[in-house]
């Protein structure tokens, strides 16, 4: 505690204030690519897109997974595009996804060759079940790319199977994506992946977490990956992320108090201060419409 006390009088507030201002970007990076998703619906400007991120944060974080910021995102489009913007948005967390899981396979190859994980029987040699785990994700992972570039497969199965054919006008617009489009999002949801991780090595660095930068970058990318896969609603996702941060940075620092004071920052900083302006936004909304 002495340790965080001190980093933050020599250090000043400049990280902190630096954290806060790539939150900006942070959801700026996906308001853009939300407003490119949208886009063969109907042209929205940027702000609104930003506007309509913050509000669906604010209703996705009683969700499992944030399922619910769908709702809010779509209030901001007219009528008849809500239902049809959904399939839309499911598209922007395929690719964010994606990269998630492709940087934390490249953590995770780094922690099993570094990390004893699990110790070696009679049976199995060492890190035997993490490398088939490593191999599993790394299959999903591929077919999953594979999907992405090939959604009209995902449009084909509304198609031929019989209940789904009502809603297959709602997810039409999933083929209505170029690959340099898609790709596009792919470059996004990696630059807004850097962003939220610097985000969080800058506040470990300004907390007194003292630590090498590709190194917590690496073991970072795997507490990612774990939040991902593993359901959870936002509010309980502080104590998860918690106990993971605390497992995987704990292997390079002792710092324990910095790893939790960091880990509620992030959470504080990226998810409840944007939730709280997603509410105020969506009071605006909700007014508006009544007059």
């Amino acid at each position: 505690m002495i340790q965080m006390q001190d980093s933050l009088q020599r250090k000043g507030w400049t990280g902190i204030v630096l954290v806060l201002v790539l939150m900006i970007f942070n959801w700026g990076l996906e308001a853009r690519k939300w407003q490119k998703l949208v886009k063969p619906l109907e042209r929205i400007s940027f702000m609104r897109a930003f506007s309509a991120i913050l509000s669906g944060v604010s209703l996705s974080i009683n969700t499992p997974n944030r399922i619910g910021e769908y709702g809010g995102r779509v209030l901001y489009l007219r009528n008849h595009n809500k239902l049809k913007a959904i399939a839309a948005t499911i598209v922007g967390s395929f690719s964010q996804l994606i990269v998630t899981v492709i940087f934390g396979l490249i953590g995770m190859i780094y922690y099993i060759n570094n990390f004893t994980l699990v110790k070696g029987n009679s049976y199995f040699p060492p890190n035997f079940w993490e490398k088939i785990l490593f191999g599993v994700l790394l299959v999903i992972c591929v077919l999953t790319i594979l999907l992405y570039f090939r959604l009209q497969i995902i449009l084909a199965v509304f198609e031929k199977v019989r209940f789904l054919r009502k809603a297959k006008v709602f997810v039409q617009i999933i083929v209505k994506y170029s690959s340099s489009e898609l790709r596009y999002l792919l470059l996004l949801s990696a630059l807004r992946y850097m962003v939220f991780s610097a985000q969080y090595l800058i506040l470990l660095d300004a907390l007194g977490l003292e630590f090498m930068w590709w190194q917590a970058f690496l073991l970072n990318s795997v507490i990612y990956l774990v939040m991902a896969v593993v359901p959870t609603i936002a509010i309980a996702e502080l104590g998860l992320r918690g106990k993971v941060s605390i497992y995987f940075l704990g292997l390079i620092s002792s710092n324990t108090a910095a790893i939790i004071a960091a880990t509620v920052g992030i959470w504080l900083i990226n998810l409840v201060l944007p939730a709280v302006l997603g509410s105020v936004l969506l009071l605006g909304v909700k007014i508006f419409k009544e007059k």
